[in-house]
């Protein structure tokens, strides 16, 4: 049953103890709410403010675990928390592990803080969670795929753009590390996890998946240093660090170029037009 009093309670003051920086929004002039405005989170959660609005006031309908699990995001809910939400909204808390997608709120702190900067949070099977809007103008909104073709490494054997934006010399390497990482994951999670799908699925549909996946290759590691090549700009090399939440199998990557270099010049340019690639 729904707590619709614990709920909206919960809700308010969640709401109430973050502030616009929090979640790399602007503060803005003329500030007087304490904490975010509805119309805020609402923003956040990918949802109206009228359907938020009327879950703090106790009224509307009894929102679904897809609903609670955007608004848990939204507000930068830690797991406990978030099954704390889940609870009050009447449902059972999601499993957690490596195949929950709820971002923990240290790992988002951090990307909110990255606007001017590539970065992402992925899953370890390569599925985009979050982007900044300059990862979205590196390499697309990758937020956007549904089913398999979530994980770039699925997406590497089945959909022949994909490649087009990293360099050719690094096709056979990525192909290997791909190969090597998935079975690596289906090898930890057992034949009915979602990795093992993943590469039945790859085995039906490419030969040159099943190629490298027969070498039972295991342990190839990706490169610090990438070499994109960006349809505006041309061709970066450009640096991957990697911060890993360990207790959901989360990675925070982000990409920086030498500074004085040609690709420093380019993420330039590219923040120039970030806008554009975000709207």
């Amino acid at each position: 049953m729904i707590d619709r009093t614990g709920l909206a309670e919960f809700l308010r003051r969640r709401r109430e103890l973050l502030q616009p920086e929090d979640v790399g929004m602007p503060r803005g002039q003329r500030r007087r709410t304490s904490g975010l405005r509805r119309e805020e989170v609402a923003v956040l959660c990918n949802m109206s403010t009228d359907y938020y609005s009327r879950l703090e006031r106790e009224r509307g309908p009894h929102p679904s675990e897809q609903m609670i699990a955007s608004i848990a995001q939204g507000l930068h809910l830690s797991l406990d928390e978030r099954d704390h939400l889940f609870r009050l909204a009447g449902h059972q808390p999601p499993v957690r592990g490596t195949t929950s997608e709820h971002i923990s709120p240290g790992l988002l702190r951090i990307l909110d803080r990255l606007d001017d900067t590539p970065a992402e949070i992925v899953t370890e099977l390569g599925e985009t969670l979050r982007q900044t809007p300059m990862g979205v103008a590196l390499t697309g909104d990758t937020t956007a795929y549904t089913g398999p073709e979530r994980s770039i490494g699925f997406r590497w054997f089945t959909d022949p753009a994909t490649r087009e934006l990293y360099a050719p010399q690094e096709h056979e390497f990525l192909t290997r590390m791909f190969a090597s990482g998935l079975r690596q994951v289906a090898t930890v999670h057992g034949p009915g996890s979602r990795a093992a799908h993943y590469a039945e699925l790859l085995l039906a549909r490419s030969a040159e998946f099943r190629r490298v996946w027969e070498d039972h290759e295991i342990g190839v590691r990706p490169h610090e240093v990438k070499h994109f090549v960006h349809p505006e700009v041309g061709a970066l090399e450009l640096t991957c660090q990697s911060l890993l939440d360990p207790d959901q199998s989360h990675r925070l990557l982000v990409y920086t170029a030498l500074p004085g270099s040609e690709s420093h010049e380019k993420l330039r340019l590219l923040s120039a037009l970030a806008p554009q690639a975000v709207r």
